[in-house]
This record gives C-alpha cells, structure tokens and sequence, in this order.
C-alpha cells in the first residue's frame, strides 16, 4: 500500500491510500493515527484486498483534487543515522580525511528537528543568513509499532513503511556547528522534506536483496540483513546529479532500528533515516558539479518503487 496524508478542499486532513492516480480516503485524519490504531494496517489491507479493480479505479479523489502533505506531519522525532559507506567515505576525502574505523562498529545517527517537516510539493525556504544550501538524498522508514531494546532478528517487523527523505543542510552553518563537537545542530534546524507518501515493506518484496548474496526470494534472507535494490536518484531544475542505489547500504533499517532502540522507546510515527546514498549531495560530488542551490531551484529525489518528493526552494 501506498499510505499518504492530504490537506482536503475544506482545509481538514485525512490520511488515505493512493492507487495509480487515485485515493481512497481513510477514516483517520493522518497516516500516524492510521499507525497509531493496533488494527489499522491489517483492517485497511483487508479492505483493500476485498475491494474490486472498479472501486481502486473510482474511489474517492484524483490526486490532483488534494493537496499532498508529509505522510507524518508531525513525527513524534526523526533520527538521521550515516549508513552509506561511499557517502562517508568521499565527503571526508573532499576534507582531506580518512576513514573513521569506529564508523563500522555502530550505526550512529543524531537526531533533526522534527517540527520543520515539509511534504511533497511544499515550498521549502532558504535558511537565513546561509550561502551554501545543500540537499541529503536518504530513504526512511516509518516505525510502526513501539518498542524498547528490540531485537535485530525482530527490528524489520516495527517497520511501517518506507518513504523519500530529503535532509536539507546549510553546509556554512554545519561547518561552524561541527568545530563545536556538539552534531549538526543549526546546519540541519530549518527543513527535512518527507514523501510522497509511504510504501508497506510487502509491497517492495520483489526488490529484496540479502547484503552478500544478491536477490533472493521472500522468506529466505536473513531479516536483520535485508536491503531493496531500489535505484536512487536526484535531480535539480530537471537535470540529474546525483544516482545510487538502496541496496549498497553498509548498515540495514534493522541494524539501526536495533541501535536507536537501545535503552530508548521508540514510539509509533518516529522516522528513521538512512543517512546519505552515496553521491546523494553537494558536500560528497563538489559544487564544480553543480554550485550550492539557490531560490528558485526545484529539488526532486527519486526512488525507484516509492516514487518522487519535489520541493521548491523559496
């Protein structure tokens, strides 16, 4: 299923399940109270599955009647982990750096402001007083269930769904933020971008990859070890800058479910983000690639099997 929350004619929300070009609108007024209900998920599923093609096909609203928000507007907190091997690796080169040997004995994150949350086709603005604004390709999952001290072998079965993360950085405020050893902190304040929408982990079983043993079939892989082959892909003003794929991950959505869960609870709706693909920003490629983005830029991150999360920069 494909899970989004909309904005509606009369300005309420209401979460609901896109299908082609169609949604079949929920009784919940966003997708994190469709999580938060025990029942939700499977009661939806059945209902989905009980419908006929002609009711997924005139259901409810076009897309284009409603306005697209981020699937959780409201996460209750985003932590933004640094799973991607290639990205670590060529942003510190850029820096003259080598490796982080600790880098490979946990899956750290940190966590980002969850109240500046924007969706797909929302205007995001430029940070004042910033010049070098810059853009994290990541994919994230939504946890689905709550949990403390879960276990890896366990961690893929809190996963909800999968959606675009897009981690906008103000690199000038990141760099100053950094020499102060305490994260990210301003660089990372002003904006995170979720969507479109979310998809449940059954529906991407076609794409499954085990870390070592290329495809296999659903069942067979170990589940603290999976990943999607799933192409990821960024482009500014409709040019292409950036390509990657899901699957070359260094730590999985389990590995890191596990870790942030660790003496913490995890709550229902709290994002989990992959950290950057490989080549997924300006930091790692250069700005002789393309210069720090600017107003007026349209972003948009593709991921192959959820879909596409554009934003405008204003």
């Amino acid at each position: 299923m494909k899970l989004a929350t909309f904005r509606m004619p009369d300005h309420q929300t209401r979460a609901g399940v896109v299908h082609n070009e169609r949604v079949a609108l929920l009784d919940y007024p966003t997708v994190l109270e469709l999580l938060r209900d025990p029942e939700g998920i499977a009661r939806t599923q059945r209902e989905l599955d009980n419908a006929s093609k002609e009711f997924l096909l005139t259901a409810g609203h076009t897309l284009h009647e409603l306005v697209l928000l981020s699937p959780i507007p409201d996460p209750p907190s985003v932590r933004d982990f640094y799973a991607f091997e290639q990205h670590v690796k060529s942003a510190r080169a850029k820096r003259g750096l080598g490796m982080i040997p600790e880098w490979y004995e946990i899956p750290t994150f940190y966590f980002t402001n969850n109240s500046e949350i924007y969706g797909h086709d929302q205007d995001v603005p430029y940070p004042v007083g910033s010049n070098e604004m810059d853009i994290e390709l990541e994919i994230a999952c939504v946890i689905g269930r709550e949990g403390k001290d879960i276990p890896v072998e366990e961690a893929a079965n809190y996963i909800a769904g999968y959606t675009i993360m897009n981690d906008w950085s103000a690199r000038d405020f990141q760099r100053k933020d950094m020499k102060l050893n305490l994260g990210p902190g301003k660089g990372k304040d002003f904006a995170t971008s979720l969507g479109p929408w979310i998809v449940t982990p059954n529906e991407l079983e076609s794409r499954r990859v085990h870390s070592s043993s290329g495809l296999v079939t659903p069942g067979e892989a170990n589940p603290a070890n999976v990943r999607y082959d799933m192409t990821m892909l960024a482009r500014v003003n409709g040019k292409e800058i950036s390509r990657g794929n899901f699957k070359d991950i260094y730590y999985s959505f389990p590995q890191m479910i596990a870790y942030a869960s660790r003496n913490a609870r995890l709550r229902v709706g709290d994002i989990i983000g992959s950290g950057t693909v490989g080549t997924g920003c300006l930091l790692e490629i250069g700005t002789e690639v393309h210069p720090w983005f600017q107003r007026g830029d349209i972003i948009e991150l593709e991921i192959e099997g959820i879909g596409v999360l554009r934003n405008r920069i204003v």
